[in-house]
């Protein structure tokens, strides 16, 4: 007989969360809007180095619970430290993969993940994940790149077939890029986007929002 296998509490209260469902109007909704800084741009090989979130409901984002995380990591890359500034011995309080891991699920919880370009912060936050002996993140995602895009009515093909990047939203709705390349400036970058792309969209529930985006699967 196949012992079954045991996660710790974190996990479990994580998990259990789910058993609710996620309401069905948008507004009704938590958004955890989040970014990772990380050693570099392959998900199976590099490592997060920051975490940035904050919560995004009722279109508003209360400060208090916005955060960054500082990951200790032995996995380091000179030549990304000229984009994030994260030097590999400084001064700032680092913690724990796990521990930062225990942070992101305990904020996360049943609600709807948005980041810019998801598929790669989620990819680099599962494989720390699997790293820990947990499994894969359960939450249902947006990704602001994929859903500027339903904004627009008239794309030419070589604007459909671009890379719409983080400092092109900032441009296009005036964003200020004060903090660009942390991760909780990016993540706060990316929720004023995702606020003036739900005004353009107005999306009423919920599952409207999720096909337009085209991510409805987990990761």
């Amino acid at each position: 007989m196949f012992k079954k296998k045991t996660y710790p509490d974190f996990w479990n209260k994580y998990a259990d969360s789910f058993d609710n469902g996620l309401p069905n109007l948008v507004q009704d909704n938590k958004f955890v809007v989040l970014d990772t800084e990380t050693t570099g741009f392959n998900v199976k090989e590099d490592r997060i180095l920051s975490i940035g979130a904050l919560v995004l409901q009722q279109q508003t984002i209360p400060p208090k619970q916005a955060f960054e995380l500082f990951v200790e990591q032995e996995h380091y890359n000179a030549e990304t430290v000229k984009i994030h500034g994260i030097l590999k011995r400084g001064s700032t309080k680092r913690i724990t993969e796990l521990q930062a891991l225990k942070r992101i699920l305990e904020t996360l919880k049943n609600s709807v993940l948005v980041a810019h370009h998801t598929v790669y912060d989620v990819a680099m936050i599962n494989n720390a994940l699997k790293r820990n002996g947990l499994p894969k993140l359960k939450n249902k995602s947006l990704d602001t790149a994929s859903l500027y895009f339903k904004t627009v009515t008239k794309l030419k093909k070589e604007e459909l077939e671009s890379h719409i990047t983080l400092d092109d939203l900032a441009k296009i709705y005036d964003i200020s890029k004060k903090d660009r390349h942390t991760a909780l400036g990016d993540a706060y970058i990316t929720a004023i986007a995702f606020l003036h792309i739900l005004e353009k969209l107005k999306p009423t529930t919920l599952n409207d929002l999720l096909k337009r985006d085209g991510l409805f699967n987990f990761y």
